[in-house]
């Protein structure tokens, strides 16, 4: 099958080999190496992008947006097929695309310093500041409702209505906690309600793995792209504060180590700001902070969604998995909101920082 889809971009099977690559959980990766060239094959996981043609689209906009508008910047764009076709099809019905390798680039699945963190919050405001004249209804959602709170706490209202009795029982702190957070959904309607945030195209993907670094640990660009489409700038400061912050992961039993780190908070802060302080709204600036606890209160809320519904989405390892993960946000939520204060402070240094720079 593999040497099928070889032939179809031009390349000779005998003349490359390939291996896995990468530890993304959506799609199935593979790195293509020879001739003196290395490649990433890549197939789309059509349980999740459901219109793998709306995706090549995109792309394809976005490519000839960054050609005529930023020509050096490193937009990894999928390659044409033998066809000129940007997907190719297999007879199962699976699509493939094909990636140059940035040679020279590496990534990263933690963060270990503020250094990664400011390049990484860089690179993703620098993205969304670059596209700020393209037209993002010309973009296909992708995801549709990926990010949308409303509809992820009426998911969790209908799901403890069909919950078993057990489960309820075994959730009702965690259901309970959903409740003593309900000013956050309140925010979120009013900000989107009244259209008082613009929509941008914005990445919604913004785990450390999605920046390629230089060997210096300098960043060069964002890749994974396929989540890119219109949206509201808190999914990716949000998600980033949601992932780069702790030490530890969603994964993470021991909750005494899901720790704030504020050098990486402040780091987030001074990169983002440096690429989108100019262009930012003043409503999007106050409101810079609650990205965070946004994205935080939604995955605690589709984690434990998941779990009433007898875990249907996440895929488990152990029982009660889905739990733990919605307590580990939780209390990633609770810890975040305890430091607020500090957060305001640092948050209006990084401000005050650009200011001074312009």
């Amino acid at each position: 099958m593999l040497n099928k889809i070889l032939v179809a971009f031009g390349l000779k099977p005998s003349q490359y080999t390939v291996h896995p690559f990468g530890s993304g959980l959506i799609n199935y990766t593979l790195k293509v190496s020879g001739n003196g060239q290395d490649y990433i094959l890549q197939r789309i996981n059509v349980n999740v992008f459901k219109a793998p043609d709306q995706i090549a689209s995109n792309l394809n906009l976005l490519q000839a947006y960054f050609k005529n508008t930023y020509p050096d910047y490193n937009f990894v764009a999928p390659l044409p097929s033998a066809t000129g076709d940007y997907l190719v099809k297999t007879d199962k019905g699976e699509y493939y695309r094909l990636f140059p390798f940035v040679k020279g680039s590496t990534t990263t699945d933690f963060i270990s310093n503020k250094k990664e963190a400011f390049e990484a919050a860089k690179q993703f405001g620098k993205f969304t500041c670059m596209l700020k004249d393209f037209d993002a209804s010309a973009l296909n959602y992708t995801l549709t409702d990926f990010h949308n709170l409303k509809l992820r706490f009426d998911h969790f209202k209908t799901a403890c209505q069909n919950a078993q009795e057990s489960r309820l029982q075994e959730a009702a702190k965690e259901v309970k906690e959903v409740y003593n957070h309900y000013n956050i959904l309140q925010n979120y309607n009013q900000l989107i309600g009244n259209n008082q945030i613009p929509v941008r195209v914005i990445h919604h993907d913004t785990k450390i793995n999605n920046i390629l670094f230089d060997d210096k640990h300098n960043g060069l660009c964002v890749i994974d792209l396929d989540t890119v489409m219109p949206g509201y700038f808190f999914s990716d400061v949000g998600d980033m504060m949601r992932t780069y912050l702790s030490p530890v992961t969603e994964e993470e039993k021991d909750f005494s180590k899901i720790q704030i780190r504020e050098d990486i908070f402040d780091a987030i802060c001074k990169g983002y700001i440096a690429e989108m302080g100019k262009i930012l709204t003043e409503t999007e600036k106050q409101n810079f902070i609650f990205s965070g606890k946004l994205m935080m209160y939604m995955q605690a809320i589709r984690f434990l969604t998941d779990y009433l519904n007898n875990d249907i989405y996440y895929g488990i390892k152990y029982p009660d998995h889905n739990l733990i993960r919605a307590k580990n946000q939780f209390d990633l939520l609770n810890k975040y909101i305890n430091c607020e204060k500090k957060f305001e402070r640092i948050l209006a240094k990084a401000q005050d920082g650009l200011i001074v720079a312009s």
